[in-house]
């Protein structure tokens, strides 16, 4: 007999059943680098954020062994106990140089660090000691987020439980007319490369705002790191200005985790004052080691950022032929709008039985009415997968 919370729960994923929202694992394999499904059937992989192919590169696979065998599987503790190893701070260091900031640090994951930091930076920002008072409304920081920020800087928005107020979706003027209406403490919250439409923010324009009214600008490079920028560096190394950077390193690293990179301020800070840090487990030797590897790696790939753009470009072009719209990307991300989350699954089901793995994006991680494929391609994919892709994107 079914408990109370099971019945509940059941009747929860049939009503996500009844409007094509539920989401089910799906197991594939990657033996050989190569993508296949549960039945062993091989697929042109264009949902993976693997941008560069790193996590399957040799250096990367052979320094995350040589590094487990050498210090262990896991971390002992957390960092402030006795997860902080050398190795540990010299990737930091490696990290801050390649983002030409003056340090960072590393977290579990992007999710963690975003819903993290944010509500750390907002405490902090209120007041000297960080806790704002009742009445304390001249120091009282508010937040301007931007309206497609990822999920994770939603719930830190939330956690900081600061006025937050959200800015249409690249629209500067927008922002510009909120900032004024707020003279505290600002905090501007946005996406580098947003995360489901793949475009862009326009960072130069954002600095620029920020200094006129005073605030500071939190930049999220997940999907910027490593393909964008001067030697991948992301697109906050090309304007400069941001005073916080974070981003990960499970896309185009090809490894796990994510850092957030700044002043010496900062980090030394967040070290002392963000429980996401303070209370976690430290990132394990293996992948350590594979982030060293990768930025030895990363700076040198311009070939493969051009092939990436290459590709992007192909199937922008091909989407356009059958009318998709693609909402301006103009990276990696290639969204194909498709409307309704029905028609959305189906779509994905008919690349599939063409032998490509492009997954459904539906709401809530997307507005309603605007389920798509999104196509997330890598510089690994030659010619002869393109064009596997491109025919079957042809037959939509």
């Amino acid at each position: 007999m079914a408990s109370p919370l099971d019945t509940l729960l059941q009747q929860q994923l049939a009503a996500l059943d009844a409007v094509h929202r539920r989401r089910r694992l799906r197991p594939v394999s990657w033996a050989d680098g190569v993508l296949r499904d549960a039945g062993g059937r091989a697929l042109v992989d264009a949902s993976s954020n693997d941008y560069l192919g790193l996590s399957r590169h040799p250096l990367v696979t052979a320094r995350a062994a040589e590094w487990a065998q050498r210090h262990g599987a896991g971390a002992p503790a957390s960092r402030l106990i006795t997860g902080t190893r050398e190795i540990t701070l010299a990737v930091e260091e490696k990290l801050a140089a390649f983002k030409g900031c003056e340090a960072a640090l590393l977290f579990s994951s992007g999710f963690q660090a975003n819903a993290t930091v944010i509500p750390a930076l907002a405490g902090v920002m209120g007041s000297a000691d960080g806790k704002v008072g009742a009445g304390d409304t001249a120091n009282a920081t508010a937040i301007f987020s931007d309206a497609l920020n990822h999920a994770s800087i939603v719930h830190g928005c939330r956690v900081a439980r600061s006025k937050t107020q959200v800015f249409r979706h690249n629209d500067l003027q927008h922002l510009d007319d909120l900032l004024r209406q707020h003279a505290g403490r600002k905090l501007i919250l946005t996406e580098s490369v947003f995360s489901m439409d793949g475009d862009r923010a326009d960072l130069p324009a954002l600095v620029r705002l920020a200094e006129r009214h005073g605030a500071a600008l939190y930049v999220d490079e997940a999907h910027a790191s490593g393909v964008l920028g001067p030697q991948g560096r992301g697109l906050a190394a090309e304007c400069g200005g941001a005073d916080i950077v974070m981003g990960t390193l499970g896309k185009a690293f090809g490894a796990f985790g994510a850092y957030v990179a700044g002043s010496r301020a900062l980090i030394d800070w967040l070290v002392n004052g963000c429980p996401g840090f303070i209370y976690t487990t430290a990132l394990p030797p293996a992948v350590l080691g594979a982030v060293d590897a990768a930025l030895d790696l990363v700076p040198g790939m311009d070939a493969e950022r051009a092939r990436l753009a290459q590709n992007a470009q192909r199937l922008r072009a091909a989407l356009a032929l059958r009318k998709h719209d693609t909402l301006g990307s103009t990276t990696q991300i290639v969204p194909a709008v498709i409307g309704s989350e029905a028609d959305a699954l189906a779509a994905a089901r008919r690349l599939e039985d063409a032998g490509i793995l492009a997954v459904a994006i539906r709401p809530p991680t997307v507005p309603d009415g605007t389920s798509r494929l999104r196509f997330a391609l890598g510089s690994h994919l030659d010619d002869a997968a393109m064009d596997r892709l491109l025919a079957a994107v042809g037959e939509l």
